[in-house]
């Protein structure tokens, strides 16, 4: 039986959706624990996400910056995780991952608009779609790296909303990430966010 991990979100992410610039994102302060799985085999270690403790940031005036400029005060989108699950190979920092997630845009903490179910494979592989084309990095020595992924978000039904991001659409999402064990993210290991150790930067 493999032991738990950490997985512990960072800044300089970004992410962009239908035809439209990439938001710049601050992860910082999100993150969950992986239960203990069984190894796939001998060289892969199975990760599993429990949805209900994962913390994952709003989007928001304190986290995002579009074109240069935070988003509106009061605008937040927020991320519900629903799944989060796949393997990570110690000896390479290669990490797969199946993320599920909706995605709610909020005016006055009131919804304004129906949430948007998303599904993506993130990995530190590359990702290649119609619109965007972006490599991530696998952990390095600190357990830091980036996870990219792309996904398809389809119609919403709510018309002004559809129009505005011409959905169904392809959307990006870039997560540079740390995952280490439990004691050392407890020692409170970080980069600055200027230091690119996973060698992107958003």
């Amino acid at each position: 039986m493999a032991s738990a991990l950490v997985l512990t979100t960072e800044a300089n992410c970004a992410l962009a959706i239908g035809p439209y610039p990439r938001f710049r994102y601050d992860a910082r302060g999100g993150g969950g624990v992986s239960a203990a799985a069984d190894t796939p085999d001998d060289d892969w270690q199975a990760l599993r996400f429990d949805p209900a403790t994962l913390t994952i940031p709003a989007l928001s005036a304190r986290t995002t910056r579009f074109l240069g400029l935070p988003l509106p005060p009061g605008l937040r989108i927020t991320i519900t995780p629903q799944r989060l699950e796949g393997r990570w190979q110690p000896s390479s920092g290669r990490v797969a991952l199946m993320f599920e997630a909706r995605f709610q845009l909020r005016v006055a903490e009131r919804p304004v608009a129906p949430e948007l179910q998303v599904a993506t494979r993130l990995s530190t592989e590359e990702a290649r779609g119609r619109r965007h084309q972006v490599r991530g990095a696998p952990l390095n020595g600190e357990g830091l790296g980036v996870l990219v992924g792309l996904a398809t978000v389809p119609a919403t039904g709510e018309g002004w909303l559809d129009r505005f991001l011409q959905l169904p659409d392809e959307a990006l999402a870039v997560l540079r990430c740390r995952l280490q064990a439990p004691e050392a993210a407890v020692q409170g290991l970080r980069v600055s966010s200027g230091d690119d150790a996973a060698g992107w930067k958003a």
